[in-house]
């Protein structure tokens, strides 16, 4: 659709490996084997399974314990994502080219929507990733002792280590492109943009957390229920107030950027934000923690299967990080022999270890309670 085929998008799918031109139709389908290499299929796969995992466990939810919390959490991400994305890969259309220039590109994967624009996995992650954060949050009771916005604040850091993970390896993967002259995308933090790295890896998934929990979340643990329709107005409402969040939490660095002039204070001010972040969340994740290793929990737990599903994640992504490595290694002034930009490693490594660790005490949690309803079962 050549109407819809700016020159900087052009651009960047040529540098992938497709025509912008025969991308598809609103919906296109590719053998795994005819992807640019084997990576992308893993990644879809994984993907995927992990977005129908927590839709399923959503479900089961809603129908077993009539708590819709997990089902706004997946559709409220849903309607985020519908939101947000097409803006951004349609300036022309929505009248915001003069402003907004295309600021990356997907490569194509086995189902592809929008002429190329939207993989359906990156349709999945959204919802599968925002279930995770929220699961483990959820289960080390940070809601429970702490509030919404705290508990919030730790979906944003659990979401952040997990993303980053991701984030870091893809543009080397070619499993997209960044517009690197986009004013929007600057500063790079390697070959990530400090945006990325800051708003959708944790100042979004922060929004989305507490607007379900203020709206839903809260109010199921008080015991109230909902009827289908006050579901559906309230996952659209969390939608739209997670998209204003994630427009207004990033506003100290847009400020700063439009004072100074200046892509390094809008870096500073990113990085500033995301400290303080970790600041809220990782003792209160960590004091939480001990707190229910030594007394317990007495509430809501998550089905180990999320958890498990959490850990097959971090494998797979340690495991496409590990095939990437001789590259990265081989790699000159942040580009390795074929062109490709380079993420952090340390990084990765240190967001890969928060995020196990997280695994492993929501984990912990979760089989202590197991436990302790066995014996209370055995012994009644």
């Amino acid at each position: 659709m050549s109407d819809l085929c700016a020159p900087t998008f052009a651009d960047l799918a040529s540098r992938l490996g497709f025509s912008c031109d025969t991308a598809g139709g609103l919906v296109a389908f590719r053998s795994p084997f005819s992807l640019e290499n084997w990576t992308l299929p893993v990644l879809e796969l994984t993907v995927i399974a992990g977005a129908v995992l927590a839709l399923v466990y959503a479900i089961v939810r809603l129908r077993r314990h009539n708590d819709p919390t997990n089902i706004v959490v997946w559709f409220g991400a849903i309607a985020y994502l519908l939101i947000i994305e097409p803006p951004l890969y349609f300036p022309g259309p929505f009248g915001i080219s003069e402003h907004v220039d295309t600021m990356f590109a997907h490569n194509v994967f086995t189902v592809d929507f929008l002429w190329g624009r939207l993989p359906l996995y990156i349709i999945a992650i959204y919802p599968m990733m925002a279930t995770v954060a929220f699961e483990i949050v959820r289960t080390l009771g940070v809601f429970r002792r702490y509030g919404v916005l705290v508990g919030a604040t730790c979906v944003g850091l659990v979401h952040h280590v997990f993303y980053e993970i991701f984030d870091h390896l893809g543009p080397q993967l070619q499993w997209w492109e960044w517009t690197l002259d986009n004013p929007m995308n600057k500063p790079f933090f390697d070959s990530v943009p400090m945006g990325s790295v800051v708003v959708f890896a944790a100042l979004w998934p922060m929004s989305l957390a507490f607007c379900v929990q203020l709206f839903v979340g809260r109010q199921v643990d008080d015991g109230r229920t909902f009827s289908g329709g006050q579901l559906l107005w309230r996952t659209v409402v969390i939608g739209v107030m997670a998209s204003i969040g994630t427009a207004v939490l990033p506003l100290p660095a847009t400020i700063a950027g439009a004072v100074s002039g200046s892509t390094t204070a809008v870096g500073v001010v990113y990085a500033l934000e995301l400290i303080a972040v970790v600041a809220v969340a990782a003792p209160v994740l960590i004091k939480q923690w001990l707190g229910v290793r030594r007394g317990g929990t007495d509430g809501y737990t998550t089905h180990p299967a999320i958890l498990i599903y959490a850990a097959i994640y971090l494998a797979v992504m340690t495991v496409l990080w590990a095939t990437a490595l001789s590259d990265y290694f081989g790699a000159t002034n942040g580009l390795t022999s074929n062109g490709d930009p380079i993420g952090s490693l340390w990084y990765t490594v240190l967001c890969l270890v928060v995020a196990t660790a997280s695994v492993g005490a929501a984990a912990g949690v979760v089989a202590r309670t197991r436990h302790v309803s066995e014996t209370v079962t055995v012994t009644s």
